[in-house]
């Protein structure tokens, strides 16, 4: 008995739920066809009407004819993405998951290259992982943005540092999507001596063809950890480095919004910091559209923090509290403590940049931060009344760190609240102002690097 995709939730008052579907329920097909995935099923359903088959939980069958009118059914299925995942065929000589030590929970070593993700997800994935029929689908669907992840449009180079005969090869497909007007956005994983310089410069010459609809590309340093043995080797991106990269890529901004009105190429924050320069002004950044790649995050945050403030009025409130954070962001959240201090004079907050001893120093960003560093390097600091922590710390929708040490623990170890904050300026500054339970409700913002 062929097995369908079961159903998980039914939302109340939906289609579904009126026609007495219910969790356990397993969808069989849509107008004869059984779906391959999410993209596969909601294609289908949206017709005036469908013909659907269900089987019950008893093994019955319900063969249904549905008058939904281009609406959705209201079902919600176990498996999100109602097909497995695509694990990633590559062997890039700067894989991050490479670099991770043995021992971590299971999922910290998956490698997705799943295209679907770069729809749901906004995950960047390479290409080589997908046949004509995938692309065919994308157009057909009329699915965007895709995100790629290219590195490099030398077809040689691309094999090289991607470990994969097919890579350069893979590249077409972005003729195609090109041709069929699908938008893109894509991202280079600089690696010195490899990518970078003239090898660089081709890559964003060849890319810039592509506009308008390839949208954005991200340029971000390799990240390096002390977990390399046996690995391709790799250097590190010094300053010089960083600020031959940002003269390279400033120079291209500066040409393509002349000739397509788009700065289009974006070095990341980090290679601003590393480099001793001061960001870009927010309207190099054309609305902020490679923030996932820590492109623009540090100016964005403080536009907010400045806007934040601009709107409350200052009071004689007093409490004590910290805050933590990577070596990356240190400088800038100090700067936007002190504008808090100036409206808010008797909040006195501590400000502890962690080092990252797990991975190694050479990793900066706030995200990569286990809780045993942060618990080591906290201890017996002041701490006040809480301690805040950046939600890029912990993984997605739970209170867990990288390595399995969970909020409790740290605030156990710590003998402080530990509060989470969702990184936009607004919710920093409620955040340090006010207790969780007293302040404003706080939203989903993007992750702090």
């Amino acid at each position: 008995m062929k097995k369908g995709h079961v159903i998980k939730s039914v939302d109340p008052g939906s289609i579904g739920d009126e026609l007495g579907l219910e969790p356990g329920d397993q969808l069989l097909a849509i107008d004869g066809r059984r779906p391959e995935d999410i993209f596969d099923y909601e294609y289908y359903i949206q017709n005036e009407s469908v013909e659907v088959l269900i089987r019950k939980a008893d093994g019955e069958e319900w063969e249904l004819d549905i008058e939904n009118d281009y609406e959705d059914l209201g079902l919600t299925f176990e498996n999100g993405l109602m097909s497995e995942y695509r694990s990633c065929r590559n062997r890039c000589i700067f894989c991050f998951i490479d670099q991770m030590p043995k021992g971590m929970r299971d999922t910290l070593y998956f490698k997705d290259d799943d295209s679907r993700l770069s729809f749901l997800q906004g995950n960047y994935i390479t290409l080589t992982n997908m046949s004509q029929k995938d692309i065919d689908r994308i157009i057909r669907f009329k699915l965007a943005p895709i995100n790629i992840s290219v590195h490099t449009t030398n077809p040689g180079l691309r094999c090289k540092m991607l470990n994969n005969r097919f890579a350069g090869e893979a590249l077409k497909n972005m003729d195609r999507l090109f041709e069929a007007g699908t938008p893109m956005n894509g991202q280079i994983v600089m690696c010195k001596n490899i990518n970078d310089k003239a090898e660089l410069e081709r890559t964003i010459r060849d890319l810039s063809r592509y506009i308008p609809c390839m949208e954005s590309v991200s340029v971000v340093p390799v990240g390096l950890s002390r977990f390399r043995e046996g690995l391709y080797p790799l250097e590190p991106i010094t300053r010089e480095d960083a600020r031959e990269t940002i003269d390279i890529v400033e120079r291209w901004q500066e040409k393509l919004y002349k000739s397509h009105g788009t700065h289009f190429i974006h070095a990341s924050d980090e290679f601003y910091i590393l480099a001793g320069r001061p960001l870009p002004e927010t309207e190099r950044y054309d609305g902020f559209v490679q923030l996932e790649n820590g492109v623009g995050m540090i100016r964005l945050m403080t536009d907010e923090v400045e806007e934040a403030l601009a709107r409350l009025e200052g009071d004689q409130e007093e409490e004590e509290l910290s805050v933590a954070t990577g070596l990356l962001a240190y400088d800038y959240l100090n700067g936007f403590l002190e504008k808090i201090r100036e409206k808010f004079p008797r909040r006195r907050v501590y400000l502890y940049p962690v080092v990252n001893r797990f991975f190694g120093e050479q990793i900066t960003v706030a995200g990569l931060i286990t809780g045993r560093d942060l618990i080591e390097q906290l201890r017996g600091k002041p701490l006040g009344s809480r301690l805040l922590l950046p939600s890029c710390m912990f993984r997605s929708g739970e209170e867990v760190f990288l390595d399995d040490v969970t909020r409790q623990e740290v605030k156990t170890a710590l003998q402080v609240p530990v509060n989470i904050v969702k990184s936009s300026g607004q919710d920093f500054v409620n955040a340090v102002l006010y207790p969780p339970e007293e302040g404003p409700v706080f939203y989903e913002g993007y992750e702090l690097p």
